[in-house]
């Protein structure tokens, strides 16, 4: 197969969710045929540009699964199926890109807040991040307030996403943010929060910098505060 070839199976699997060859797939008869880890592996012995493999291989096809998710033609499990390829992809690709000399977009510091265990929704927005290039530190889930403001203080990350899928544990979004006020970190970091009991609404009112709705609009949001 030409480098191109390659570049788009991995693309075509990505959609399909396979990350390995005994994969099945979202649609059937592909199990046995080479998935995500095989082909990328593949591009690397043929010298091909990870970025390349990035753009092409992981962050088109991730957008098409978001179009697929927004016209409801995929459910949560189909694309974290296919943010789990990504995530796998960029396992691999890591110590390449970083001989290539690509630098990261900036620290990503994510988690669920405090009594909320719920992370499948976190767990995707952090494979995208790292797809997109972004270093992401990923605390976890249920993951107490005095944590997340030390890390921020520690690490002085650009960038901090927060998520909830309870009404009684998003309203720790806002001791969070008035922690951070309280000790001086408010102005050195974005705050995004997202999950399901959130909004727009809710977000201005705790005072965070964004509210995204899904991984998707996460990766849309950054490029519009970094553009």
């Amino acid at each position: 197969m030409s480098k191109k070839e390659v570049i788009e199976k991995i693309a075509f699997n990505v959609i399909q969710g396979r990350v390995e060859s005994e994969d099945e797939g979202f649609d059937e008869g592909f199990q046995g045929q080479p998935g995500v880890v095989e082909l990328v592996e593949e591009a690397l012995k043929e010298e091909t540009d990870p970025r390349t493999i990035v753009i092409d291989g992981l962050t088109k096809p991730m957008e098409i699964v978001g179009e697929k998710f927004e016209r409801e033609e995929y459910l949560i499990p189909d694309m974290l199926a296919s943010a789990e390829c990504v995530g796998a992809a960029m396992d691999l690709l890591s110590p390449h890109l970083i001989k290539s000399g690509v630098e990261s977009k900036g620290k990503f510091v994510i988690c669920t807040v405090a009594g909320d265990l719920h992370d499948i929704g976190k767990n995707i927005v952090a494979i995208m991040l790292k797809g997109a290039g972004y270093e992401v530190l990923d605390l976890g889930a249920d993951v107490p307030t005095a944590r997340i403001i030390e890390t921020v203080k520690k690490e002085r990350p650009p960038f901090l996403g927060l998520s909830a899928l309870l009404t009684t544990t998003m309203r720790i979004m806002g001791d969070i943010m008035e922690g951070l006020e309280r000790e001086g970190l408010r102005n050195t970091v974005k705050v995004l929060i997202g999950g399901a009991p959130t909004s727009q609404g809710f977000a201005r009112q705790i005072g965070a910098d964004a509210h995204c709705k899904d991984a998707f609009e996460a990766i849309h949001t950054l490029k519009a505060m970094t553009a």
